[in-house]
């Protein structure tokens, strides 16, 4: 097994980063291929990229075994693989992967998995039509779903990938997947059209590194840049919503860490919260945090950081690590045609529902 080691440096000494990407074998993924890697370290270079809001300026990769700095320029990955998914979505091409074979975890569920199956609407592995429909809210084109007259919103915010079927399922099933308990749901498009492209997995050409290490180091693109939009959104969304009395929020990978800023700052307008395989998971930031709040991790989350960031919260919330997931399970790298991410990525939306029911009237 090989292991890579991938320096990204920042203007700060402090904000190093060094991700370890092991795997077997480097493949070559296509235009319609996820990047499912089951590594720990592999799945952390977007999140890791992220860590310093400082602009990345250099990167250094070398093969912790020795190679040559040229043998590495390819991050080596895993991903699966089954028949394309195809998931179409309102006003938009598909952005359905497709995945190469590995093994999953049969580690069983806990917390009666079984139960989500029997609340939520069945999970659509492949041909899903999304039912919302996209707008222009706020200067965002915004992916909207849910009951006109619902009284409760609920702000999204992707991951890199932007809209993926499978995070646009994930808003269906958080708008109306309790006929007791619905919402309406907005996905701005904070990338404006330009979100992480999943052609640049892997790495392994000189232009897509200098691409993906552009896209990072984008001002734009920093988890704090767009904490401080949030609120000027939430009123411009509210104001074409009248209907709307309170709001909450639910972030993927970057998002979970625009989810946990905005409601430890100032200028939070959120009522509850939401993190789901967070990215850049900062306890500093919990004993701030003044709402209700929930977190899912999966497996490739660092669990010490997870337990001290739970220790610390001091309102009421639910942390959970999905311990045979990946990062990104209830996201874009959902592979719904693996029954066992098929259940899991409905029991995480069952369990977010259930939080939101009990803790915000």
């Amino acid at each position: 097994m090989r292991a890579w080691v991938i320096f990204l440096l920042s203007e700060q000494p402090s904000s190093q980063l060094l991700i370890s990407v092991m795997a077997s074998q480097i493949p070559r993924l296509s235009k319609r291929t996820s990047i499912h890697s089951t590594s720990l370290a592999a799945s952390r270079l977007h999140a890791a990229a992220l860590t310093s809001t400082s602009e990345i300026h250099a990167t250094g990769i070398r093969s912790s075994t020795g190679a040559s700095s040229s043998c590495c320029s390819t991050r080596s990955i895993s991903t699966l693989k089954s028949k394309p998914i195809v998931l179409q979505s309102v006003g938009e091409p598909s952005r359905a992967p497709s995945f190469q074979a590995a093994k999953m975890s049969t580690m069983p569920a806990s917390h009666g998995h079984n139960e989500a199956c029997c609340n939520i609407p069945p999970v659509v592995s492949e041909g899903y039509v999304a039912k919302g429909s996209y707008t222009e809210l706020g200067n965002y084109k915004t992916y909207v779903t849910g009951p006109a007259d619902a009284e409760k919103g609920i702000i999204v915010i992707y991951d890199i990938f932007g809209y993926f079927d499978q995070t646009l399922q994930g808003a269906d099933i958080l708008a109306t997947g309790k006929k007791s308990q619905q919402h309406k749901v907005f996905i701005p498009d904070w990338f404006k059209g330009k979100p992480c492209p999943i052609e640049w997995f892997p790495p392994d050409t000189e232009e897509k590194q200098k691409n993906l290490g552009g896209f990072f180091s984008d001002p734009e693109h920093a988890p704090h840049t767009v904490a401080a939009k949030l609120p000027e959104y939430v009123k411009a969304v509210q104001a074409s919503n009248p209907s709307i009395k309170s709001w909450g929020i639910l972030g993927y990978c970057w998002g979970g860490k625009v989810a946990s800023l905005v409601t430890s700052g100032d200028s939070n307008l959120f009522q509850i919260a939401a993190a789901c395989h967070p990215a850049m998971v900062d306890p500093t930031e919990a004993d701030g945090i003044k709402v209700p709040f929930i977190l899912l991790a999966s497996g490739e989350e660092p669990a010490d950081t997870v337990k001290e960031y739970e220790s610390k919260l001091k309102v009421p919330h639910h942390v959970e690590t999905f311990g045979d997931q990946v990062h990104g399970w209830m996201a874009a790298r959902a592979d719904l045609s693996n029954a066992r991410v098929k259940e899991e990525y409905a029991r995480g939306y069952q369990t977010v529902l259930d939080f939101f029911s009990k803790n915000w009237s």
